[in-house]
Parts: C-alpha cells; sequence; structure tokens
C-alpha cells in the first residue's frame, strides 16, 4: 500500500512513507487470521468469488483481469460500506472525520480543505467520513445490535473471529481459490451446524429487495463459493450461510436471508464455468473481451409482441 504522513515540521510539510504491513505467508491451504485486508484483495494467485463473478457475463475476462492488476478506484460508497463493517464487525481500517478547516468538522467536502484532509487520510490508510456519515454507521451498529437473530451471529462473546481468509487448492482444476469470511463462529448450533453470517448494506432489505440484489450482484455464486471452501478446509462439514442485510438510512431495519436449495444448483453450475474459464486463461495467457465477433442484438419480447413482431 502506498501511503504517506504529513509532519508539520516549522513552515514545511514533509510526506513520511507509512510501511506496509509485512507479507503472510498464505502458500499453505488453511484458514488465516489477521490477514491484512490489501494482502487478502492483492493476492493474484488466487481467485475470489467476487472475481469469479467478474469472469462470466455481464462482465468478462477482460474486465476481471483489468481489475487484478491495477485494483479498483476507491470510492464513497465502499467508505461507507467499510465503514460499517468496522462498526459491526470491530476490525478495519480506522474512521477519521474529514474537517473543512483544523479542528473542525466538514459538513460537505466542498472546500479545498476538505478535499485535501480527505487525501491525507486515505494516504495513511484511514477511511475518510464526514460526521453525519459517522454517527450513521454508529446507529447501524446499534440496530444490529437490537436485532434477535443478527445480534447472535455476529456476537463475540459466543466465539467467533471476524475477517477470517481462507485459500484452497481445487485438485479439479488446479485453481487456488480464497474467501474472507466477515464472521467464522468457534461454536456449532445444537443441531450441529455451523452458521456463518455475511453482513451487506443496503437501500432496501425487503425481502423482494433482497432476491433482486441475490440476482444482480450474484451473492447466491458467493454462497455456493465460501461454503465449498469451508468443507473443503474442514472446517465444519455441516454449513449453512446467512445474509444480513442492513438499511443504510433510519430506522436502519435489517433482515436475515438464506438462498434457497435451487438458487444455489445454479451457483454451483455458474462458479463452475467461472474456474473453467479462469483456469483457461491462465493457461494460455489471454484475457478476452466481450466479443471478437459482430454481435447480433434486438429489443426485448414485450416490445416486439407490441408491434405484432412475435406470437
Amino acid at each position: 500500500m502506498t501511503a504517506a504522513i504529513a509532519l508539520d515540521q516549522g513552515d514545511v510539510e514533509v510526506a513520511v512513507p507509512v510501511p506496509p504491513e509485512p507479507l503472510v505467508d498464505v502458500s499453505e491451504d488453511g484458514v488465516y487470521d489477521g490477514l491484512p485486508e490489501e494482502q487478502y484483495h492483492g493476492h493474484r494467485e488466487s481467485l475470489s468469488s467476487s472475481g469469479a463473478r467478474m469472469l462470466l457475463p455481464p462482465n468478462c475476462p477482460a474486465l476481471f483481469r483489468y481489475e487484478q492488476l491495477y485494483g479498483r478506484p476507491p470510492k464513497r460508497t465502499f467508505d461507507f460500506g467499510h465503514a460499517a463493517h468496522q462498526r459491526v464487525l470491530g476490525v478495519g481500517a480506522e474512521l477519521v472525520v474529514v474537517e473543512k478547516k483544523a479542528g473542525v468538522d466538514a459538513t460537505d467536502r466542498r472546500t479545498a480543505y476538505a478535499q485535501e484532509h480527505e487525501k491525507e487520510i486515505r494516504a495513511q490508510g484511514k477511511v475518510p467520513l464526514l460526521r453525519k456519515e459517522l454517527d450513521v454507521v454508529d446507529a447501524m451498529a446499534a440496530a444490529i445490535l437490537d436485532h434477535p437473530i443478527a445480534s447472535i451471529l455476529f456476537d463475540p462473546d459466543r466465539g467467533g473471529k471476524p475477517e477470517q481468509s481462507l485459500f484452497w487448492t481445487d485438485p479439479a482444476f488446479g485453481v487456488r481459490r480464497r474467501a474472507r469470511l466477515d464472521w467464522l463462529p468457534t461454536e456449532l448450533t445444537s443441531a450441529g451446524r455451523l452458521v456463518i453470517p455475511d453482513y451487506k448494506t443496503t437501500t432496501s432489505a425487503s425481502t423482494s429487495s433482497i432476491a433482486k440484489s441475490v440476482r444482480e450482484y450474484g451473492y447466491h455464486q458467493q454462497d455456493d463459493w465460501y461454503r465449498e471452501l469451508v468443507r473443503a478446509l474442514e472446517v465444519a462439514e455441516d454449513v449453512a450461510f446467512v445474509f444480513v442485510f442492513q438499511e443504510k438510512t433510519a430506522p436502519f431495519l435489517v433482515n436475515v436471508a438464506e438462498v434457497d436449495a435451487p438458487s444455489l444448483r445454479v451457483a454451483r453450475e455458474l462458479n463452475q464455468r467461472a474456474l473453467g474459464l479462469y483456469a483457461d486463461c491462465v493457461a494460455t495467457a489471454e484475457w478476452p473481451a466481450y466479443s471478437d465477433e459482430i454481435e447480433l442484438v434486438g429489443l426485448p419480447p414485450y416490445v416486439l409482441r407490441e408491434f405484432g413482431e412475435m406470437p
């Protein structure tokens, strides 16, 4: 990570590089506690669930490869998600309030000082937030504690660790796979199941909106991917994976959902396709874009029916 701390030496501001965290040896298959987030996301020798989803339509291997090599630029929507995870899980980059001038919190980022302060915060590997945004994530964390199921799923007193990184070599494809669990419980349920929660922030946590998010973002593929690694590493045999969705506006409602079996069968097929495609791309060093041909496109069926072009 490229970072710097600005030190004021009289009238001269000196940028002092922040040394990167030492790399953890993840060459062996297993579960790693405390792996730096930058190392996990920057591990190019393995494939994550999000990477597998990017390989497949509507994306393509070329987009996956570009992001793998150059990363994603920071976005404020990512900042908010990181901040909410930090407050709910208790780990992650430090949250720092953006100032409009020294010692005075900014209400927006329009001033030159606020924009410069935001850059300095990012350079230190921290997350810049407005005071009102920090108040929101604190309220969200409090709402999680009030929810009868979510509060149990993320309860450290019941045993468990946040941000656990899993690495496993898939023998069927010869592909190193990785996953980063929001929370890995240490206790099984009375029925002998390991229930693993994953935290998502959203605009609507209604059941219908969650179903749409599962389709749009491929959360069913994440579910299947994570379960397989947990079983392969013999963490547990009977695994349940649940999503804890929380709205980003008051009253910060929470809804816990589990993907159904038919959707998981579809996810399994999609993940297998992605693994095969990834193995081929690595073997050939070719990362194809959408198409090398002229594609035929058309209007959706309901439009054609309106004009009598379809039965």
